[in-house]
């Protein structure tokens, strides 16, 4: 029997990749920029990692932790120098490392979401917070999503509902602090149609549920420590990160992970 893969065909996260350049990508890109930004200036620590498909959208520019690093699943032209290859089931860092984890899409586009959080979840230290970015199924695009039933980008991306990612959290042992949703125009090609529902952006953060295309998640790690589960692959290569200081410096060059 066929193994069951963890993550999107290549080919997906190529098209992802793209549709995140377009118009309405990028107005999506720049709400999600805007409510991550909201958050990170008091998230402190020494290590950050971003978690997502595009090495172009970087999410973490307001934070004040020291080593910003990135993942993303394979190597592309314009990746930056603080990017690591890596699958989002396999992280190469130690556990209850991180300080702060962003995943940005990583559970819309995963065959196997669970895995992926358990993974974040297991490389962040205790007292750390991750940042969950991602489609919001209880928004006007997610209905539009279960009327179309198209496979092209963004409609492929599974959304995971605000209570499912509660359940899950609390499983691991992740204590929920806030969530926040953002743009609430229609899936327009048209800058100029999208313009003119803009009221909706009002009317709709009035509401006490969340209804936002882009829902934005804050939980925190509280556990002690996290038994680690055996891993099912080979063993991998690990990235360890030097001993703190309370100096800043600069992230650290490109590295790879097969």
């Amino acid at each position: 029997m066929k193994k069951k893969s963890v993550v999107q065909p290549q080919e997906s996260i190529s098209n992802l990749c793209d549709w995140f350049k377009s118009p309405l990508g990028k107005e999506i890109v720049e709400c999600e920029k805007a409510l991550v930004d909201e958050l990170v200036p008091w998230l402190f620590g020494y290590h950050l990692v971003q978690i997502g498909f595009d090495a172009s959208i970087c999410l973490f520019k307001a934070s004040p932790v020291s080593n910003k690093i990135m993942t993303v699943p394979s190597l592309t032209l314009g990746v930056p120098q603080n990017s690591v290859i890596a699958q989002p089931h396999e992280l190469p860092f130690l556990t209850n490392e991180i300080d702060v984890v962003i995943l940005h899409h990583t559970l819309d586009f995963a065959e196997q979401p669970h895995q992926v959080l358990r993974e974040a979840a297991r490389i962040l230290r205790p007292g750390g917070h991750l940042i969950i970015v991602g489609f919001n199924p209880a928004s006007f695009w997610g209905i539009c999503r279960r009327i179309r039933r198209a496979k092209s980008v963004p409609w492929s991306a599974r959304g995971l509902s605000h209570w499912r990612l509660q359940d899950w959290l609390s499983l691991l042992e992740l204590t929920e602090i806030k969530a926040k949703s953002g743009y609430n125009h229609p899936p327009l090609s048209s800058a100029r149609w999208r313009k003119r529902f803009s009221f909706l952006e009002s009317i709709v953060r009035k509401t006490p549920t969340h209804n936002g295309v882009v829902l934005t998640v804050l939980a925190r790690k509280d556990v002690v420590g996290m038994t680690p589960l055996k891993p099912a692959w080979k063993r991998r290569a690990l990235i360890t990160f030097p001993v703190a200081e309370p100096t800043t410096r600069g992230s650290s060059g490109s590295r790879s992970m097969n």
